[in-house]
């Protein structure tokens, strides 16, 4: 577990750095989304390109993958239910609220979370293409009937994924994986400089998001809230132990980075998605921060059982 500290304290000097670049505007306005556009289109994707295409795809696509599905799942489920019953949410405040349950930050901290604790980042690499392939299209499909949207073709939201780099990224991966192919060390070289620097770039990227941000759950956002965060911090990792070592019995690292996958906390897509359609914007910025910050004594501690 000490490792795990380590890294911790490793990834929370980084992000409080960008917080500070940030608090004392070092690099302009604006500098958290340019560094977020080059993680997401070109440090990642290498990244994850060079992580997939290294591993065994008997491994990526394992009994701890479908583990991690079965648990997006429930948890899109649990979430539908108690709020559209007991918290009268409807429409796209539910679907957006429903995502914030179990869009998984796979892209961003995801990755750094896995490496400190797991020592590898392949295992995100089928939930990752379950919400690129799956969860963005049906989402964008309902919000835009829920909101009235116009302008975006069905084709358009069916090709949204494989315009995606992450997606891209992971399916070169998979290709060079199952073939088997050895890239000559010219090609790759330069692959791995860009992908190395996707872990600092995108926790600098993160801390300069957090300057100015204001306190979360304070609205009447409290109870869509903590429901979100509470089934994506605690329910789903709780579900993915239960059925990754009673199930499936799984044990070790395998274990571990399956629950890890599970605890992992609200990506940023989801705030993203709320200001592109104007609905509970102040919900999805506050569950991505709150589940953040939860997730570290989860990840800790599961670390601390499991490893």
């Amino acid at each position: 577990m000490g490792a795990v500290l380590t890294g911790f304290a490793t990834l929370a000097v980084i992000v409080a750095l960008g917080y500070l670049l940030g608090r004392f505007a070092v690099l302009g306005t604006g500098a958290d989304v340019v560094l977020s556009r080059l993680t997401f289109f070109v440090a990642t994707p290498a990244l994850m390109f060079r992580t997939v295409a290294a591993a065994d795809v008997t491994d990526i696509f394992s009994a701890g993958a479908l583990v991690n599905v079965l648990t997006v799942v429930v948890a899109v489920l649990a979430y539908l239910v108690v709020a559209r019953f007991l918290l009268g949410r409807r429409g796209a405040e539910l679907t957006l609220g429903a995502l914030g349950a179990s869009y998984v930050n796979a892209g961003n901290l995801g990755i750094p979370i896995l490496v400190f604790a797991v020592g590898d980042a392949a295992v995100i690499a089928p939930v990752l293409l379950l919400q690129l392939l799956v969860m963005v299209p049906v989402s964008f499909t309902l919000l835009d009937l829920q909101t009235g949207r116009r302008g975006v073709s069905a084709g358009r939201v069916l090709l949204t994924p494989v315009r995606n780099p992450l997606v891209i990224g992971v399916a070169l991966g998979l290709l060079i994986s199952v073939t088997g192919w050895q890239l000559p060390g010219p090609v790759l070289a330069p692959v791995e400089m860009v992908g190395a620097m996707a872990v600092p770039t995108m926790l600098v990227s993160f801390g300069l998001s957090l300057h100015g941000a204001p306190l979360p759950g304070t609205g009447a956002e409290r109870g869509p809230l903590w429901l979100a965060v509470g089934i994506k911090t605690l329910l789903a990792p709780a579900l993915a132990y239960v059925l990754a070592s009673e199930v499936m019995a799984l044990r070790g690292s395998e274990l571990l980075g399956t629950v890890v996958v599970a605890a992992l906390p609200t990506a940023q897509n989801i705030f993203v998605y709320a200001m592109r359609y104007g609905r509970a914007v102040s919900f999805a910025r506050d569950t991505v921060l709150v589940s953040t910050l939860v997730c570290v004594p989860v990840v800790v501690m599961l670390a601390g059982v499991l490893a």
